[in-house]
């Protein structure tokens, strides 16, 4: 509703009214969940390839496909998302800059264009001409892949930070917590892919990243829990939505245990016992607590009315 013009300027002043509900539903939770898996599957193959690239034979194939189809869903629900979806050329052919969502678009879709050739290149690679072997040439993409990895995995955090009167998203915590959510999603998805393939020294390794990351976001989300409300009144009255009796305290401390407490906990005991079992139920568990945790960090500012 217009509120006044002032004729000098030529600006409109429109008055501030309340959003009645969440603008941003389950639509940005898979959203930000898939981009977690898809990109931290490639910072994962390629800690796997400085460290034992010998064990990357069977690896390469199935982890470029599931992280391939992983940012497709990322994709498709950010596309789902949008108030006019059919104007998403726009950002492309009428590209703004300044935007973090219109940088974002265009990482994203190199970062997948490129995921495509080195899948291609795989299921080919008997049929490939190439000067060089196919597995040579994709450990090379696969450089320049996850270094475009680390900003298409941080430039949602931005876009969260670029909401106005959203005080419990601020960019420092939110660009830390979506790296460890790469980190520890794709810990788990290439323990869960990798199986018998990998030998007990890299599952450890990768369970150590698994635990740890689960361990540094824990820490994360409970300071903000415990001492948030010294950053505003309005992130104390946020934090009401998980804390006591709120609305969304079952579901926060749901995701906490079964994203972090519970992974970290049968990390730790699958050091001593070496089971596979129990270390693929800390990945199942990080996995599937992981959109938990992201969803309710998602709604819980939303439902404080701005006006």
């Amino acid at each position: 509703m217009v509120h006044e013009t002032l004729a000098a300027t030529n600006a409109v002043v429109t008055l501030d009214v309340a959003l009645p509900e969440a603008f941003w539903h389950w639509y940005v939770t898979m959203n930000m969940w898939a981009k977690s898996i898809g990109t931290g599957l490639i910072f994962m193959l390629f800690l796997l390839l400085r460290k034992n690239s010998s064990e990357m034979s069977g690896l390469r194939t199935p982890t470029i496909i599931v992280s391939f189809i992983m940012m497709n869903v990322f994709l498709l629900f950010t596309l789902a998302d949008l108030h006019q979806p059919f104007r998403m050329w726009h950002i492309f052919f009428y590209p703004h800059w300044t935007s973090a969502i219109t940088v974002g678009a265009w990482m994203a879709t190199i970062f997948v264009g490129l995921e495509f050739v080195m899948a291609v290149m795989m299921i080919r690679k008997d049929k490939c001409t190439l000067t060089k072997t196919p597995t040579e040439t994709f450990d090379k993409i696969l450089f320049w892949v996850t270094l475009l990895a680390i900003p298409v995995t941080l430039y949602t955090a931005g876009i969260m930070a670029e909401s106005t009167a959203r005080e419990l998203w601020q960019m420092p915590t939110e660009s830390v917590q979506m790296i460890l959510a790469a980190t520890l999603s794709g810990s788990a998805a290439i323990l869960l892919l990798g199986g018998s393939k990998l030998s007990d020294e890299t599952k450890s390794f990768f369970a150590s990243i698994l635990g740890l990351s689960a361990l540094m976001a824990f820490i994360i989300y409970m300071s903000e829990y415990i001492f948030g409300a010294m950053k505003s009144e309005e992130v104390a009255v946020i934090l009401e939505y998980v804390k006591g009796h709120g609305e969304y305290a079952t579901m926060f401390w749901i995701g906490q245990w079964t994203a972090y407490i519970l992974p970290m906990i049968l990390v730790a005991l699958y050091r001593v016992s070496k089971s596979s079992a129990m270390l693929n139920l800390a990945a199942i568990l990080a996995i599937a607590g992981l959109w938990v945790v992201k969803h309710v960090w998602l709604i819980i500012p939303q439902l404080l009315p701005l006006s």
